[in-house]
């Protein structure tokens, strides 16, 4: 492993896991991958079905998202991940940071609410139960900034500098539950700042940035305290197995520069679609009042027009 200013890469050795642990090829996530690649295809298959159209591109970038969580969830990296610092951080960054956003811009909600029948009178079907969570108090609570912001700063410094990810990474449904908390706060973190699905926070674009960027620098405060560290600051990879032939503070230190640069990559992309639906959202505005204007004849253009008229009667 180089961990030189230049660059890193990672040679990665085999290794037995301790403890009997095999992590590989996780079924939770994996199925959970599976089940949502399969109902997501459902949906775009209805709406087709019936005539409706739905955007590549969210299809792209739902499987893409999907994906990213097989690739560090249901390979080798899991396995790697219990006895390497560096690479458990990989996986913790792009579960919680690189997947929610991939999900979110596929738009998962709005596609369940068109491809859901539509239940009868006074009966709740699929359909009106997620729009009922949707628009229920829960929902407005762990959507909130005051509540988003704050959880996603605390599930780095509460939980890497207490004992309790230690405990947690010794068991394999403690390991699960560590990383389904992070997507779960990924998820209800960029969800209101990416605004693609229904919800009910939808705040303006600039106010979207702000939100953005209120937690973004407290990732990279994290990553420079692991970096800064003069000694090994976690119990779990104080003594990796001799086959990978690190040393636990370096790897600790390449861990930090991985969530440093992660604070970075999200805030880019995340901001390039904020500019994307900001354009299209004034694009559609605009598209709007020329339609209201043709169908009143443009009558605020000649109220405004007699206006001025008016003045210049004055004046004269």
């Amino acid at each position: 492993m180089d961990h030189s200013g230049h660059g890193m890469t990672m040679d990665l050795p085999p290794f037995t896991l301790e403890r009997g642990l095999e992590f590989s090829a996780d079924p939770f996530f994996l199925i959970g991958s599976v089940l949502g690649l399969a109902l997501y295809g459902w949906g775009v298959l209805r709406l087709r079905r019936r005539g409706d159209s739905w955007p590549v591109g969210r299809t792209v970038s739902f499987v893409i998202g999907v994906l990213t969580i097989a690739l560090v969830m249901c390979t080798k990296l899991n396995d790697y991940g219990m006895v390497m610092f560096s690479v458990h951080m990989v996986q913790h960054m792009v579960i919680s940071m690189l997947s929610p956003i991939l999900l979110l811009l596929g738009a998962p909600m709005t596609l369940a609410l068109r491809a859901l029948p539509v239940a009868g009178r006074g009966r709740k079907g699929p359909r009106e139960l997620l729009l009922a969570l949707l628009h229920s108090r829960y929902m407005r609570t762990i959507t909130h900034p005051a509540f988003t912001i704050p959880m996603f700063i605390a599930s780095l410094y509460a939980l890497y500098f207490t004992p309790l990810f230690d405990f947690l990474m010794g068991s394999k449904a403690g390991h699960i539950g560590m990383m389904v908390h992070f997507l779960a706060v990924g998820l209800v973190f960029f969800w209101p700042i990416m605004g693609v699905d229904p919800g009910p926070h939808r705040p303006g674009y600039v106010m979207r940035m702000l939100e953005l960027f209120a937690g973004m620098p407290f990732h990279a405060f994290f990553g420079i305290a692991l970096m800064m560290a003069s000694e090994p600051m976690v119990q779990t990879y104080i003594d990796p197995p001799s086959s990978l032939g690190i040393d636990a503070l370096t790897d600790q230190q390449a861990a930090g520069g991985i969530a440093w640069a992660f604070s970075e990559i999200p805030s880019v992309v995340v901001l390039i679609a904020l500019v994307f639906q900001w354009y299209g959202s004034e694009q559609r505005q605009a598209r709007r009042k020329d339609r209201a204007a043709d169908r009143d004849g443009d009558k605020e253009l000649e109220a405004y027009n007699a206006y001025l008229a008016s003045l210049a009667a004055r004046g004269r």
